[in-house]
């Protein structure tokens, strides 16, 4: 499902968190938002799904304009990872994964086939389905929130730094279940991190932010070789723990 944001703002005050930012992103492709902290990835993020409204611009889901009256339906093919998981403390992981579909009225027998498809898909085990998140690890409430996220089978996924307050090796083995789970769902796949070499690993096309603004799109090879100023080659050569490119490829 393919994405276009056209001229999009976004101000908080008398903050500038989107400048006039314009986007195609492809259908079934991983797109990447890089950035420092405060360039506006978030926030493009959250106008995409339809949780705050831009100040100017629009926004094309599918050939479909967002708006007050499209957000709803819209929104159902949208699968939204949000930092840290986002879990409610209260429900078991059995309970937040199929919320929306309880909501939607799905039978016992379809939201239980679902459930048990994605314990596969996102390699979580069928037993900690009644725990609740207080009780999981880091790693197994980011597999809970992702299985929410795909309860639906949306065309699209957005993930807001997924991985970002995992130790290392937990994060390492999530990186390799999450590229798996893209290559096999082809959906359009929509994420946020401040990691240069997450990145490159995930993406299909980076996008490099700064102040609200898109500084440089395009693979790591680009941005290497091909820097748009020198903002970027600042950001990569602070990255101190990237990895060189040929390991993507």
């Amino acid at each position: 499902m393919p994405i276009l944001l056209k001229n999009i703002s976004k101000f908080y005050d008398s903050l500038k968190a989107l400048d006039k930012v314009s986007l195609e992103i492809s259908d079934g492709k991983a797109t990447v938002l890089i950035g420092p902290s405060g360039s506006g990835k978030s926030t493009f993020i959250r106008i995409i799904t339809g949780l705050i409204p831009a100040d100017e611009g629009e926004v094309i889901i599918n050939g479909e304009k967002l708006s007050k009256d499209s957000v709803v339906s819209v929104r159902r093919n949208i699968g939204y990872v949000i930092q840290e998981g986002g879990l409610f403390p209260h429900l078991s992981a059995f309970n937040n994964v199929c919320l929306m579909a309880k909501h939607l009225k799905w039978n016992k027998e379809k939201i239980e086939s679902r459930i048990k498809e994605l314990c596969r898909l996102t390699k979580f085990p069928a037993e900690g389905l009644e725990k609740f998140p207080s009780e999981l690890s880091g790693g197994q409430r980011q597999r809970v929130s992702l299985m929410r996220a795909l309860m639906l089978d949306p065309q699209v996924l957005l993930l807001d730094e997924p991985l970002g307050s995992l130790d290392p090796l937990i994060r390492f083995e999530l990186q390799n279940d999450l590229k798996e789970i893209f290559r096999n769902l082809k959906k359009t796949v929509v994420m946020v991190t401040h990691d240069l070499s997450e990145a490159a690993f995930f993406a299909d096309k980076m996008v490099l932010m700064k102040e609200g603004r898109i500084i440089q799109t395009g693979m790591i090879n680009d941005f290497l070789n091909r820097p748009a100023d020198e903002f970027v080659t600042s950001f990569i050569n602070a990255q101190r723990s990237f990895i060189e490119p040929e390991k993507f490829q």
